[in-house]
């Protein structure tokens, strides 16, 4: 991956939560956190 498309699809991601973040409001995404370190440790368990 380049460094020109890792900013570009990086930018995306954060314009897309900060778009649903202005739309719905950010009570979801302390869900949606907790649930990614969830993740994370899972992932890391199988690491």
């Amino acid at each position: 991956m380049t460094n020109g498309l890792a900013l570009s699809l990086g930018a995306l991601i954060l314009g897309a939560i900060i778009m649903d973040m202005a739309i719905f409001g950010t009570e979801h995404m302390i869900f949606l956190g907790q649930k990614f370190f969830q993740l994370l440790g899972w992932v890391a368990f199988w690491r």
